[in-house]
């Protein structure tokens, strides 16, 4: 997979990433290691130089998009941006999609540049010649329809689960990887089955969570991994090379 960024050149200036994480932890930690993986290098000092924030206390983001918490999680995600460029990153990712809901008021609020997971996988998908792009995501990502207008401003379709659907999505993301567990193969073939009856030829995983279950599970290429491409998109911001 390539990013949606140009070529790289190979006298670019190196960055240093920073890292928004805990949102959340395993998927942070995920996100770290395909960075790793995805870096063509040869040796330790070939690699993206990263500084990582793993911060569990931020807000749930869907919570408070839905109106059950009054913790706004912007002010936590902002705080974790200014120590990482106190810290010395250059570049800020937040491996959070329904995070991305509120993009616009960390872009402002950050003093370094961030990447847009949303608008890069919502690319990806296009470049991969989606035309009905399924979305799956937590209900916050799916209410404030971040990943619908991405689409859509591709000339892409969105489809999105029904209520039932959405909340075996939501069972999975919770009830399995953010509780630690494995990811339950049922419910994740209920999923599957709803989103090929929906006609969908290509599906966004837009939770970063569900990227999580994409390892576990061996998911196939008709998956587009919202982290998968936010890694490659860093490597590449970053003045590094992806792996082919």
């Amino acid at each position: 997979m390539k990013s949606n960024s140009e070529g790289i050149d190979k006298h670019m200036e190196k960055k240093t990433l920073g890292i928004i994480g805990g949102v959340g932890p395993l998927a942070t930690m995920l996100v770290g290691e395909m960075i790793v993986r995805l870096t063509e290098a040869e040796r330790d000092q070939d690699h993206v130089d990263m500084i990582i924030t793993n911060n569990p206390h931020i807000p749930d983001r869907t919570a408070f998009i839905l109106g059950e918490s009054e913790e706004d999680p912007v002010p936590v995600i902002l705080s974790d941006a200014k120590r990482l460029a106190v810290a010395g990153a250059q570049i800020l990712v937040i491996p959070c999609n329904t995070a991305h809901s509120f993009f616009g008021q960390i872009e402002e609020g950050a003093t370094l540049p961030l990447i847009d997971m949303i608008g890069e996988t919502a690319a990806r998908a296009a470049q991969d010649g989606a035309k009905r792009i399924g979305i799956l995501g937590t209900t916050g990502t799916i209410t404030t329809g971040v990943y619908q207008s991405a689409c859509e401003r591709y000339g892409m379709t969105p489809i999105i689960p029904d209520a039932h659907i959405q909340s075996v999505v939501m069972s999975l993301i919770y009830d399995d990887v953010k509780a630690g567990k494995p990811a339950d193969h049922e419910k994740w073939m209920i999923i599957k089955g709803a989103m090929a009856e929906a006609g969908c030829d290509k599906v966004i995983l837009g939770c970063t969570e569900l990227s999580v279950v994409r390892q576990e599970l061996g998911l196939g290429d008709e998956y587009i991994d919202s982290l998968l491409v936010l890694a490659e998109t860093a490597i590449e911001r970053c003045g590094h090379t992806v792996k082919k």
